[in-house]
This record gives C-alpha cells, structure tokens and sequence, in this order.
C-alpha cells in the first residue's frame, strides 16, 4: 500500500498504464550569425502554434465544464505574452546566439524556480502552469508537439506518471481514465482542480514509492485518502465498495446541511465563510452554504498578466462579488503582494529574504497610487452590499495610522467626483506576525474584526519554513506559543467587543476546529468546498468540550499531546470523516 495527497476523491480499480515520463531539456546549443532572422522567426511560428494549442483546449473545457474551468489556462496564454519572459529570450537569441530551444528553456526555467521557491501554495503550484507552457513551445519547435502517451488510451485503465500537466489532465478521457497516480503535485495544482471538475480520482505526490508501480498490474485508488494498493485482495475490494456507499451517503447528509447554521450542539453559533481568489468563485460560495466571504484574494487579480488592473476592472470584480452574495458580507484582503510576485510591474531590488521584506501592507504604502487605486474600487463596491476591507501583514499601529490616512483620502475623493460609497465601511487587520498578536490590544481599539492568517503566524513565530523539508516537522500549529498568541488575540478582540477571525489553513483542518472555536474564534473562513464538513463538525460537538480542549491546550507544553486531544475530540464528533479503510 502506497500513500499520497488525496486531491480528487472517488474509489478507482484497474490495470496501471505508465505514462511516458520524459521531459525535453534542450542542451545549450548556438547558430550562426546569419541564421538569426530564421531563428527568430520559427520562434514566433512556434509561440503562434502554442496559442492555438491552448485556446482550442480551453474552448472544449469551456463547453464542456463551463467558464471556471477554462481559465485555468488563460495563465498559461499569459505566460507567452509576459513581456519580460520574451524579452530576456530574444535577449539570448540575438545577443548570445542561443537557439530558440536552449534561450526559451533557460529564461521559463529561471521563472518557474522563483515562483516554486515561494512560501505560497497557490503561487509556487504557478511553477508546473511555466513549466507546462515551456514543454508545449519546446515540441513545437522541435517538431514533437504532442505529449506521448495521454492521448492514445485504448482502454480504461489507471494512469500512472511522474507528472500530468493541466494541458494532459484537459485531454484525459474520464472513459478510458478510471484514475490517476503522479510523483509530483498538490491539492492547490491546477492538475488537482481540474482531476476534481473531470470527478477522476486522483491522488499526487507519491514521490520515489511510484516506482513500486509497474505497468500491467491491478491497483486500487482511494481518492479519499490518498492509498494506492497493489493487487488488492477481494477483501480489500469489499471493504471499499462499502467505503464508496458509506461515503455516498455521507454527501447526501451534507447537502441536508448546507443552508442550516454553523450552531454547535448546545447552540453557539460560528459564522462560516469561504475564501475566494476570483470574481468568479461567488457561485461556489453560495453552494456551499458559507456565510459569505471571509477572505477575498486580490492579488490573483494581478498575477499572470503583462499589465496592471485599473481602478474600473478591480472595481467591477470587487462589484460583482459584493452584489451576487448580498445581504452575506464580503471581507476583502488589500494587496498581498511582494517583490517577487510583481516581476515587471514594480521595480524591486533583489532581497535576501522577501518573506521578511517589501511586501503586502509595507509595499503598498510605499507604492501609494497602485494602494489608491484598490482602495477607490473597494469603496465604490461598497455600496452595492456589507463589504469590509482588511489591511495584511500589519506588524504595528503605524502602518495601521497611515493605510486609514490613505483611505480617507480616497473618501475624499470620491465624494468629490459623486460618487456612492458605504460611509460606515468595516476596517480589519490581518494577525499574522508576532508583533501584531502581542500589540492586538492597541489595534483592537481602532479596527472592527481580526482575521488570524495562521500560515504565516505560524511561520513568523517558529522560525520555519514550512517548504523546508528538513524542519518542516517542526511547523506545529498546536505549539503551545502559536495557541496563546491566538488567544491573546481573541481576549484583545473581545475586550474591544469586536470579533476574531481565522482565515488560514488551521481553519481547514478539521481537527483543528474545536480548538480553535474553544479559544472563542467566532469566524472560521476556509475554501468553498470544506464548508460543508466543516460546518457538519461543528453541528455535532458541544461548545463546552471545545472549551475544555482549549483550557487543557492553554495549560499543556506539548504540542503532541494537545494535537491528540484536539484529533480525538474531531474524531468522536465525525468518526466518518476521519476513517481509513485501508
């Protein structure tokens, strides 16, 4: 039995077919001198040849899965228009005499390493879309533009591969493709997304124990929990047809429950709202059963484009989040970016530690005219339902002061000009450095809610790096001085009667929830699709037991002990959802 990321559930039997896993690395090669018109232009043959690859992938997605799906691939589209990406090739072309081969590869390459290094999942996933679009461009100029082996399924089977890209995963036949298996991946990967949409099983990242799976042999995939059994006996197949109609019936349960109230047993209510990146995002938070939003991402509106949005587009995106989930309240979080997300659009020195430096709320006070322009689309937004804003990375009152001075102006200005705006609109801060938990008194007494970005919390706090692997294990969310600086948070907030938040992965974690409910969060926001079975959790346990959990968290110094408890309070709650068959 192997284990991976459980990314695209469902139950999956059938014969492995291994995929080819070669990848083209051109080697560094030149031209002469007066080739270069020529090579030139069988570039541009081959990025034209890649475009329309694309687009036709993305108009069948479209028509088959609808407009959400398809966007996965307007990043891909991009990365061939990003102006610095093309002008460091040409670059290599015309100066260095690189083959179009050699010069596309380097310069993609040196992208998708920066963007693999960032301690954002959603981000560093960007890498495999680079990667994706480079290996496409590389075949068409070598004359090899299909990938072997995704299209020339015969029969259905159980696909097994270092990796699938998103462009092999749109190909993929749900009749011929029972499951699949990769070595890479996560469950933020584009692959991972679509695998969902396409409802195919899938489980990724089983690193070096793929090699254990061979072509021909029978395999079972559990796309709940992320096993792959070899030559599974007939018991084993029981016992999983049992597993597909316990689960069955496990979503029917948790559609009874979507418009019901996060309330716990003995009848405390926690507000339960979703995380979004796009505009586009809103019908899945509606289906949810979240109570709005909790956690509006705008910086996805900046990323993989060769331009910055204007007041008027982030305006309308902003609009048409606020207007389709009114009267439920909207929480956006103000640019979240750093320097080595803005590539050409700012310029911004080279930083030893970019996590430590330039970026979010300290960017934007430095870049004031891109800050006013999101401030002015937010505000004008706010007239069309219950928008709130929140500033990120506040490490102290000062940055607090000064984002408020320049919102204010904005509100100057737009009064100015005529236009409507919501003139009581709700001001939060992001908790997630230290100082900021530890000053969370003085901020309380000038914002109207907390939101916990765990994530980095925890990073800032521990000292690790979470993409680390040789301390990852040392990234303990139950480390007794991340639990007492939530609480210190949330007895801040209370004080001031305002409320506490939690926005980062804790509160996806399911074992996580008593807990931190028990520390008195009063809002837990997670993606669309956990809502339901985070919502089921907290219907099925009592406030006073999550409280307990929490006393005994605040008074105990191991975080293994105080993990246990809060798994086994879960557990109990939901034994459903934590159950592994194998």
């Amino acid at each position: 039995m192997l284990r991976g990321i459980p990314v695209s559930q469902g139950v999956s039997h059938g014969r492995v077919v291994v995929l080819n896993r070669s990848r083209i690395v051109p080697a560094k090669a030149g031209f002469e001198t007066d080739d270069q018109a020529g090579e030139e232009a069988r570039f541009q043959t081959a990025l034209s040849e890649t475009r329309k690859q694309l687009t036709a992938v993305q108009e069948r997605l479209r028509d088959e899965f609808g407009a959400k799906e398809s966007q996965i691939f307007d990043a891909h589209l991009l990365v061939l228009e990003d102006p610095a990406l093309m002008e460091e090739v040409g670059r290599q072309i015309r100066d260095e005499h690189h083959t179009p081969e050699y010069a596309f590869y380097t310069a993609s390459e040196k992208y998708a390493e920066a963007l693999s290094a960032v301690d954002d999942s959603y981000l560093s996933e960007r890498a495999a879309d680079i990667r994706d679009v480079t290996q496409r461009v590389l075949g068409n100029l070598i004359g090899q533009p299909q990938r072997a082996g995704v299209s020339d399924l015969t029969e259905p089977c159980i696909v097994v591969a270092n990796d699938l890209t998103p462009s092999d995963t749109a190909q993929l036949d749900p009749a011929k493709v029972l499951g699949f298996v990769t070595e890479v991946g996560s469950r933020t990967s584009h692959t991972a997304i679509l695998a969902r949409s396409l409802q195919i099983p899938a489980v990724l990242g089983l690193g070096e124990a793929i090699e254990e799976l061979k072509p021909g042999q029978t395999v079972l995939l559990d796309g709940f929990n992320g096993f792959v059994i070899i030559s599974p006996s007939e018991q084993t197949l029981f016992e999983y047809g049992q597993l597909v109609e316990r689960q069955s019936s496990i979503e029917e349960s948790l559609d009874e429950i979507r418009t019901e109230p996060a309330k716990t047993l003995d009848g405390h209510t926690i507000i339960l709202s979703a995380n979004i990146e796009r505009a586009g995002d809103v019908e899945a938070v509606r289906k949810s059963g979240a109570t709005g939003v909790g956690l509006f991402r705008t910086e996805f509106l900046f990323i993989n484009r060769s331009d910055l949005p204007n007041e008027e587009e982030q305006f309308q995106a902003y609009k048409k989040v606020t207007e389709y989930l009114a009267p439920e309240p909207v929480i956006i979080r103000t640019l979240d970016l750093g320097g080595d997300k803005l590539l050409s659009h700012v310029n911004v020195a080279a930083e030893m530690n970019p996590f430590l430096g330039w970026r979010a709320i300290r960017l934007c006070l430095e870049e004031k005219d891109l800050f006013r322009t999101q401030l002015r689309a937010i505000l004008r937004a706010s007239a069309f339902g219950d928008l709130k804003i929140m500033y990120p990375m506040v490490s102290g009152m000062e940055e607090l002061d000064a984002a408020n001075v320049l919102l204010d102006e904005c509100r100057d200005q737009l009064r100015a000009e005529g236009f409507e705006f919501a003139e009581n609109l709700e001001i939060g801060v992001m908790i997630e450095t230290p100082s900021a938990a530890m000053i969370a008194d003085s901020l309380a007494r000038c914002v109207k809610f907390f939101s916990i970005g765990t994530n980095d919390l925890i990073q800032y706090s521990l000292a690790v790096d979470r993409l680390n692997e040789k301390i990852a294990h040392l990234y303990e969310p139950t480390h007794p001085g991340i639990l007492r600086l939530i609480k210190t948070t949330v007895d801040s907030g209370q004080a001031q009667k305002i409320w506490t938040g939690v926005c980062g992965e804790m509160a996806g974690e399911l074992s996580m929830v008593p807990l931190l409910i028990g520390l008195g969060v009063a809002e837990l926001s997670v993606v669309p699709s956990l809502v339901p079975r985070v919502k089921m959790l907290i219907r099925s346990i009592e406030m006073a037991k999550a409280r307990e959990l929490a006393e005994f968290a605040l008074n105990c110094d191991s975080p293994g002990e105080i993990l246990d408890r809060a798994e086994a309070l879960a557990k109990a709650a939901v034994p459903d959802f934590f159950e592994k068959t194998a």
